[in-house]
């Protein structure tokens, strides 16, 4: 498929600039996802040299209190019709409070729209356009590529200092490709491990608190750099172990201040609602990161199974790497 370069979508005057939008053609609100086929997975099962199977989720419950304050953890009851039978039922599930992936539904882009345009009316429950279920029933699946920016820093004798939030760069990335030998493939589902999920999860309660209430998060600065990273490595997907994805609070200076106001700058206007691109938040990444250290190999058979529900916004991930 021949495409524009992100400098190129910046530059364009038929659509919203810097977005993606009407380029694909055969499932066209799947956005960037489509980048991910037959091919990938077939690249991918190069990977699976053990046969071993690695969870990426954290539990539903494992971020409690969630990060996000508009969040909460489930509340799991267990019914019976009788002694000799169990039921159960969830309520107040946020799809959104633990590893999961954002839909194409989560953001608008300011002043333009939803992806691909789609109007606002058509954002409703049980409505089609641009939910979730476009990534269960042709889920993603391809090679996964972990880079271990915390592993390159840590080597470096420079961990990250968590606590203070700290913003990332593409530099990061590459830098970190370099020490592994690895590069990115079109179609790659990208998983970046920086260890803040772990280090929240394990900090103490006053810590988790005082984070919490800052709303303050290890991430990628709001940098057209980042977007255009992803983009001209035709990524499918972007997954890591933070919060957000991109750092927060957003940085003064934000690529995006004017383009996305109501977010004061973040960068999922441009990643979602513009791109198309799956963005996976708090992932588990820490055995996966283990297991690729020790064998020296980066590469898995990674498959994403978002809830099939029609009209999600956003969905627990359901990830497994196939090692």
């Amino acid at each position: 498929m021949s495409l524009p370069t992100y400098q190129q979508l910046t530059e364009r005057t038929d659509a919203a600039a810097g977005s993606s939008w009407y380029l694909f053609t055969d499932l066209p609100e799947r956005g960037m996802a489509n980048f991910a086929g037959p091919e990938g997975v077939l690249r991918a099962a190069e990977s699976i040299v053990e046969g071993h199977a690695v969870n990426l989720d954290y539990a539903l419950d494992a971020f409690d209190p969630p990060m996000s304050k508009a969040r909460g953890i489930p509340r799991h009851s267990i019914t019976a019709k009788h002694e000799q039978a169990r039921d159960d039922v969830l309520d107040g599930f946020h799809l959104q409070a633990t590893t999961q992936i954002d839909g194409l539904r989560h953001r608008r882009a300011s002043g333009h729209g939803f992806y691909n345009g789609v109007p606002d009316h058509e954002i409703t429950p049980r409505g089609p356009r641009l939910g979730v279920q476009l990534w269960a029933e042709t889920p993603l699946a391809g090679r996964g590529l972990l880079i271990d920016v915390d592993g390159l820093l840590r080597d470096r004798g420079t961990p990250l200092a968590h606590a203070d939030g700290p913003a990332l760069t593409t530099e990061l990335l590459d830098e970190a490709l370099d020490a592994q030998g690895c590069r990115v493939e079109p179609g790659d589902l990208v998983m970046v491990h920086t260890g803040w999920a772990e280090w929240y999860l394990t900090a103490d309660p006053g810590e988790r608190a005082a984070t919490r209430a800052a709303r303050r998060a290890t991430g990628f600065a709001q940098s057209r750099a980042f977007a255009a990273w992803c983009w001209d490595h035709r990524i499918a997907l972007m997954a890591t172990d933070t919060f957000a994805v991109e750092v927060l609070p957003v940085l003064p200076d934000s690529d995006f201040r004017d383009s996305a106001p109501e977010d004061d700058g973040m960068m999922h206007q441009e990643l979602i609602a513009k791109l198309g691109l799956p963005l996976g938040e708090l992932w588990n990444l820490t055995a996966l990161a283990a297991a690729c250290r020790a064998d020296g190999r980066w590469t898995s058979l990674v498959t994403v199974k978002p809830l099939n529900l029609t009209g999600g916004v956003g969905s627990p991930a359901n990830a497994v790497a196939l090692r």
